[in-house]
């Protein structure tokens, strides 16, 4: 018999990361997931995607495979205001 457990709401959370370590890994993937449908929906090969974002291909390759440690908020904030988005940040209470 399977036992489900409902989840946080948080993967990392739930994976055992602290609570602040979570939160950050979280907002990092959701940014990440934002950007490679950006560049999949330009239909852009990694050199392209590069070539607009001032990177190197094995960073964008980085970025598409999900290597969440190589890239911190504030650059994938940055990349995602040089794709044309609006980034904003929503904070509320643990009740709400």
């Amino acid at each position: 018999m399977n036992n489900i457990v409902k989840g946080s709401g948080n993967v990392f959370e739930d994976l055992g990361f602290g609570k602040e370590e979570a939160a950050n890994l979280k907002i990092r993937a959701d940014l990440m997931i934002d950007l490679c449908n950006f560049i999949r929906s330009q239909q852009w090969t990694q050199a392209e995607a590069a070539k607009f974002f001032g990177e190197t291909q094995p960073r964008i390759s980085n970025l598409m495979n999900g290597d969440i440690d190589r890239f911190g908020i504030d650059k994938l904030v940055q990349m995602l205001s040089q794709a044309g988005m609006d980034v904003r940040v929503l904070v509320t209470s643990k009740g709400s």
